[in-house]
């Protein structure tokens, strides 16, 4: 698997990464990165349903789209992404479980207790840090999320 950390912030070089590493190269990537303030909008999303508007604009937060689908989510220099992008399993199904768990059992190693909740999140103690989504085309798959440990939580909720 092949290492790659993005020392970028900004959201559009990221996302544009991300998705030429998965349309352009065969080989199973692992990337972590992050980004300035950012709400990341899922393909399907209404934008404009997503954001308070005058928030987002006031605040210079900028506003993305990414190729997965599930809910809009704030980054910020408080939160760590990560990437897999991998051969898909033979099953063909979207397999949440699979990718979280390279991040709970790091997670373990330094005495965080974390478990896998719902369709797509991680958890410590109930309260959720990190949403998953993931994409799959031509024999490829794509699974990102976050890490949320030291987010502006009056931003997230106000953006």
């Amino acid at each position: 698997m092949r290492y790659i950390r993005s020392d970028r912030t900004d959201p559009y070089y990221n996302l544009a990464l991300e998705e030429y590493l998965f349309k352009y190269l065969e080989d199973d990537i692992f990337m972590l990165w992050q980004n300035n303030r950012t709400i990341v909008i899922g393909n399907y999303q209404n934008t404009l349903e997503e954001i308070s508007y005058s928030y987002v604009k006031e605040n210079d937060i900028h506003v993305v789209r990414r190729m997965t689908g599930g809910g809009a989510v704030y980054h910020d220099l408080g939160n760590i992404n990560f990437t897999f992008i991998t051969k898909e399993s033979e099953s063909g199904n979207l397999d949440f479980a699979y990718f979280t768990k390279a991040v709970l059992k790091t997670l373990e190693e330094y005495g965080i207790r974390a478990e896998f909740s719902g369709r797509n999140d991680l958890t410590i103690e109930g309260k959720k840090f990190s949403g998953n989504a993931q994409y799959r085309k031509a024999g490829r798959i794509l699974h990102h999320g976050t890490i949320l440990f030291d987010s502006d939580l009056e931003a997230v909720v106000k953006a």
